[in-house]
Parts: C-alpha cells; sequence; structure tokens
C-alpha cells in the first residue's frame, strides 16, 4: 500500500476516536511505523494536512455508503431506518459506530482552521443532498426536503454522539422510532 494512503488508513480511526486534539504526529508516526520526515514528505503541512486528508476519505466513504443504501430503498423512511439499524449494530457489535463517525472531529470544529471546517461542511452538504433528493422522490417539495433533510442529519449526528458518550445504541433506536411519524407526513 502507498505510505500516504496507509498514513490516512491508520490516522482516520485515530481521529476518529480520539479527536483532533487527542492525537499528537509523534503517535500518528508510531501507529504508522514511519520516520517522522516521511510524515512530513506527504503531509508537509502537518496534521491538519493529514485531517483533511482523513475527512476526504470519510467523506468518500459515508457518501458512497449512503449512497448505496438509498438505492435499495424505495422511501427515504426505509432507507434511513436501514441505515440506523447499520450504526446501530455496528455500536452494538464493535463497542463503536464504524462507517459515519466524523462527529467526533467536528465536535472540536470551533477551534480548528477554516479549511477543516469547509471539508466538514462540505460532507454535511453531501449527506444532505442525498436526504434531499430521497425526499423528493417521496413526493416532498423542495422547501420541506431541506428542512427536514437537515433535521434528520442533525438528529442522527446528535444521536451518534450521544451513543459514544452514553456507550448505548438506544439514542439512535429512539431516532428510528420517531423520524417515520415526521416521514410520513407530506407537505
Amino acid at each position: 500500500m502507498d505510505t500516504k494512503l496507509q498514513i490516512i488508513e491508520i490516522s482516520t480511526p485515530l481521529f476518529q476516536q480520539k479527536g483532533y486534539k487527542g492525537v499528537g504526529v509523534t503517535e500518528i508516526i508510531k501507529a504508522c511505523n514511519i520516520s517522522k520526515g516521511s510524515f512530513y514528505h506527504h503531509f508537509p503541512n502537518g496534521k491538519e494536512e493529514l485531517l483533511i486528508a482523513c475527512l476526504k476519505s470519510i467523506d468518500e466513504a459515508i457518501t458512497t455508503h449512503m449512497v448505496d443504501i438509498f438505492k435499495r430503498y424505495p422511501t427515504t423512511q426505509e432507507a434511513t431506518q436501514a441505515m440506523i439499524d447499520i450504526l446501530v449494530n455496528d455500536l452494538e457489535r464493535e463497542g463503536r459506530i464504524v462507517v459515519s463517525t466524523f462527529t467526533s472531529i467536528v465536535s472540536e470544529m470551533g477551534s480548528l482552521s477554516e479549511p477543516v471546517r469547509e471539508a466538514c461542511s462540505d460532507l454535511y452538504l453531501k449527506m444532505q443532498t442525498i436526504y434531499c433528493t430521497k425526499l423528493a422522490e417521496d413526493g416532498f417539495s423542495k422547501e420541506n426536503a431541506n428542512s427536514i433533510a437537515l433535521m434528520m442529519i442533525a438528529s442522527i449526528e446528535g444521536a451518534i454522539m450521544l451513543c459514544l458518550t452514553q456507550k448505548s445504541s438506544h439514542p439512535l433506536k429512539i431516532i428510528s422510532h420517531e423520524l417515520p411519524k415526521i416521514l410520513n407526513h407530506r407537505s
């Protein structure tokens, strides 16, 4: 495997588990079994440049995963239910949310740079577009689809954060139960 890709692959879960501030370059170098020179060869601007590369990697994984799920189910409600079920199963089986955990990284955004904030914002906008498209297919007006998509992202991402802090899948299960009530009201 390419060294740069290896650094991204190993660093991504470190950032997801410990956050940006909780992971140092020394820890990354040790985990990747590379020299400091090799690290800076691939990421001359340091840890922040690596974080952006990791966010782009997460972005691709999450959006590909979401698009796949949304293609397999005829309605937003069914697709969202399937996605939440996967999140719950990941948490109960692995003790963490495997696919879409960038929430822990985003929680530190207030103190990070504009390029990192933009990378996270781009991912949220892609997720919202996936929801909006499916909601429009379900017959929601564009305005309602945008509002509901934003609410769904906030609910699911918030539930993920609660699951991680509570070490329980219960918040996602509650969201899974409540979202259908909203999705059954088209206007």
